[in-house]
């Protein structure tokens, strides 16, 4: 059961790291300046003092070497979480990522196990630009291997990166940096949120909103305001979890509200938008209940500008999700619809 501390996204990563390093002493840091510095976006601050330069290691600026070193050391006996400043960066580690960690158990027929996690800060939303705000998860998705997750408060923030650490798979666990300063309840003790299960933050009857990560809170946002503003229900649901997914989840939201607004930062074209339109395209029995189009409300495919305003304009914002939402209400109609709504 939940508690009432509340704390931000960034303090439940950092104590849920914690709380498994004094667990487990296998269970150690690499990155660039996650040491002294605490990590690019502070989540690492304080723990070189607590666990020592040993187990909170300052990596030199190669992704590639020190995400392998991990990956070796997973093979190992270890239990490495590993810092990728920005997800942008993971780029220059594919090979170690794809190429290996991915791929020993399987290679090795269950002789080798490859227990790491790779955190990383991903998306827009900073002003930091091309080379530093790309939503990359669906290049990981694609891999066998590997998990992937995106935690969209403080408290699956804590409980999924316990759960990546415990996990004896190669994990990754995209934290989009916008929600760093979001403060949500978050029980102190340890506690896992399991992975391949998705959540709905809102119930509605109008339209089911299929979202994870940043574009969460924007969609609870504009649900409520589309309420208030013209009697449009909208279910929310959260997955958290990419990879494993809660297909059940999409599958029962998509049926029971008819209408579907899947919705996600990442670039439109082979996003991973498209795998969830594509589980409820391949489900009969889920599309002879739809009254509209699936909607994939996602970024344009385009580099993300650096000017504050392009950036804003290259990703879905909160205007764009109830447009979208008012856009289905009003082309596809039925009797649920409000003469309010109707209106607009």
């Amino acid at each position: 059961m939940r508690g009432e501390r509340r704390i931000t996204y960034r303090e439940a990563v950092r104590e849920a790291i914690s709380q498994e390093m004094e667990a487990d002493r296998r269970v150690f840091v690499m990155g660039e300046d996650v040491g002294v510095y605490g990590g690019s976006y502070g989540v690492m601050k304080g723990l070189i003092d607590r666990f020592s330069p040993e187990r909170i290691r300052d990596t030199p600026i190669s992704e590639a070497g020190f995400t392998g070193a991990a990956v070796g050391a997973a093979m190992t006996g270890t239990r490495p979480i590993v810092e990728i400043m920005y997800s942008d960066f993971l780029t220059t580690a594919m090979d170690q990522v794809v190429n290996h960690a991915a791929k020993m158990c399987y290679m090795f027929n269950g002789a080798f196990q490859v227990p790491m996690v790779i955190r990383s800060p991903i998306g827009s939303g900073t002003g930091a630009a091309a080379q530093h705000s790309q939503s990359v998860e669906a290049w990981f998705a694609h891999v066998p291997g590997l998990k992937v997750v995106m935690p969209s408060t403080p408290y699956d923030a804590k409980g999924l990166v316990i759960s990546a650490v415990r996990d004896n798979n190669p994990v990754l666990v995209f934290e989009p940096k916008t929600l760093y300063g979001t403060v949500g309840e978050v029980p102190e003790a340890p506690y896992t949120v399991p992975f391949g299960s998705a959540v709905t933050r809102r119930s509605g009857r109008d339209i089911a909103v299929i979202t994870y990560g940043r574009t969460a809170p924007l969609a609870l946002k504009a649900a409520e305001e589309l309420e208030a503003e013209s009697g449009i229900s909208c279910t929310v649901v959260d997955l958290r979890s990419l990879i494993p997914m809660d297909e059940q989840a999409v599958l029962e939201a998509a049926a029971a509200a008819g209408r579907v607004i899947i919705l996600h930062e990442a670039v439109k074209t082979a996003g991973f938008g498209a795998e969830i339109a594509a589980r409820i395209a391949e489900h009969p029995a889920v599309m002879s209940r739809l009254k509209a189009p699936l909607v994939r409300l996602c970024g344009k495919d385009v580099p993300i500008p650096f000017a504050r305003e392009l950036e804003e304009a290259a990703v879905p914002q909160i205007g764009d999700i109830k447009q979208a939402a008012l856009g289905l209400m009003r082309d596809y109609p039925d009797a649920g619809l409000t003469k309010k709504a109707s209106a607009v």
